[in-house]
C-alpha cells in the first residue's frame, strides 16, 4: 500500500509545519459542515423526488432553492467535498489528484443523464436555471 496512505498522524507534505496542520484541519472541517449541509438540505428539498436513479416523475417540480440555488447538484457536490477531506485525512498528494479526477469524471457522466432529463421535462426554464446556476462547483453571484 505504499503511495496510498500515509502514516497515523504523519503530516501531508508540503503541509507540515503546525500551522499548516491547523489550517487543513480548520478547512475539512469546514469542508464537512458545508457537505453535510449540501447533502441534508437537498434530499429535504427534494421530498419525494430524490431517488438513487437518475429519474423524472409526473409531477416533478423543478427545485431552484436552498442548496439548489447555490449549486445544481448539490449533492455531488457534497460527495466531492467529502472526497477531497478524506483524501487529505488519509491519502497521500498524488493520489488524492487522482481520486478528485475520477470523481469529477465519474460526476459529469451522471449529471449529463440527469440533465438530458431534467431539459426535457422543464425545457427553456431548465436552460435558464442552468445559465445561472453553476452544476458542481459554486461561484459568486454576478450582479
Amino acid at each position: 500500500m505504499y503511495g496510498f496512505t500515509r502514516r497515523f498522524g504523519q503530516p501531508l507534505p508540503p503541509l507540515s509545519g503546525l500551522p499548516a496542520r491547523w489550517i487543513v484541519t480548520g478547512f475539512g472541517v469546514a469542508i464537512t459542515l458545508a457537505s453535510a449541509w449540501l447533502s441534508i438540505g437537498a434530499v429535504r428539498a427534494l421530498g419525494k423526488q430524490w431517488s438513487l436513479q437518475a429519474r423524472v416523475l409526473s409531477d416533478h417540480e423543478l427545485i431552484t432553492t436552498g442548496p439548489f440555488a447555490i449549486v445544481r447538484h448539490p449533492i455531488y457536490t457534497s460527495l466531492l467535498g467529502l472526497c477531497i477531506v478524506m483524501g487529505l485525512a488519509l491519502s497521500t498528494l498524488p493520489v488524492l489528484a487522482v481520486a478528485i479526477a475520477f470523481c469529477f469524471a465519474g460526476t459529469a457522466v451522471r449529471i449529463r443523464s440527469e440533465e438530458a432529463l431534467l431539459r426535457e421535462k422543464f425545457g427553456a426554464r431548465y436552460t435558464d436555471y442552468a445559465n445561472y446556476v453553476p452544476a458542481l462547483i459554486p461561484r459568486p453571484r454576478q450582479p
